[in-house]
C-alpha cells in the first residue's frame, strides 16, 4: 500500500512516498537535519523512524541502527509487519521488510539511496524509483518527484494511490520542504504543483528564518 524513496544529495536529505491510504507522509517519513532519514511503512509504527534517527544519530552507521531497531525486544512483537528503510551520512540505504509485509513487496539500495514498498504491482517498483531518481535533472525535490511519476508510470501499488509527500532537510534545524497531499485522485501530479510553487520561495523562506530584518518581503498588502 506504500512505495518510497530515501536519499542523501551532499548534506541534505530527502523523503518522497506514496500510498492508496491517506496522509501517509504523516507517518513514513522521517528526517534529521545532519543525521540522515528513515522510512518507517507497511502497518505503519511512527515512533520507529524515530528510534532509526535516534540510533543513527549516535553512532552514524545505517546499517546497525536497522538491526539495532529491528532487533529490539520492545519492538519483537510487532516487527514482522514492518518495513523500514534508513540512510545515514554515508553509505548506502538498508532496507528491512518483515515476513508479515503485505502483498508483492520489495526493496532496493544504492549509495546514498534506497527505495522499497509493499502491495506493489510488481516487485520491480523499487528498482524504478532509484533507477528514474538518478536518470533525472533539476532540484533534489524535482528529482524525487521524478521518481514518483516514475514508479507510478510503471505500476505503482496493485491499487490507485491517494496521497504523497515530499520532504528534505538541509543545513538548517528544521525540514527546508514539506509537501503534502493527503487524499486525491492524482496526488502525485498534485504534489508536483505543489512544488512549483513552493520551489522559487524555498530559500527565501529559509532566509526570513534566520535573517527576518535582511529578508525578502512577501509581497501581500500590508507587507512591509
Amino acid at each position: 500500500m506504500t512505495f518510497s524513496l530515501v536519499v542523501r544529495d551532499g548534506e541534505r536529505f530527502g523523503i518522497a512516498v506514496s500510498s492508496s491510504s491517506p496522509a501517509v507522509a504523516a507517518r513514513c517519513a522521517h528526517l534529521r537535519p545532519g543525521v540522515g532519514a528513515a522510512a518507517s511503512q507497511n502497518i505503519t509504527h511512527p515512533v520507529l523512524g524515530t528510534e532509526l534517527l535516534d540510533r543513527l544519530a549516535e553512532h552514524g552507521d545505517a546499517q546497525r541502527a536497522l538491526t539495532d531497531v529491528t532487533g529490539a525486544d520492545r519492538n519483537a512483537p510487532t516487527i514482522a509487519y514492518r518495513q523500514l528503510t534508513v540512510l545515514g551520512r554515508t553509505g548506502p540505504g538498508h532496507a528491512f521488510s518483515g515476513s508479515g509485509t503485505l502483498g508483492t513487496y520489495a526493496s532496493a539500495t544504492a549509495d546514498g539511496a534506497v527505495a522499497a514498498g509493499n502491495l506493489l504491482a510488481g516487485a520491480h517498483i523499487p528498482d524504478v524509483l532509484l533507477d528514474a531518481y538518478f536518470a533525472a535533472t533539476g532540484e533534489l525535490e524535482e528529482r524525487l518527484v521524478s521518481a514518483l511519476r516514475a514508479a507510478l508510470a510503471a505500476g505503482g501499488e496493485a491499487g490507485p494511490v491517494h496521497s504523497a509527500g515530499l520532504s528534505v532537510v538541509a543545513d538548517v534545524a528544521w525540514r527546508v520542504t514539506d509537501l503534502r497531499v493527503d487524499w486525491a485522485d492524482d496526488p502525485i501530479e498534485q504534489l508536483a504543483a505543489h512544488l512549483d510553487v513552493w520551489l522559487p520561495q524555498r530559500d527565501d523562506y529559509v532566509r526570513r528564518g534566520l535573517d527576518p530584518a535582511g529578508s525578502p518581503s512577501y509581497g501581500v498588502p500590508g507587507d512591509l
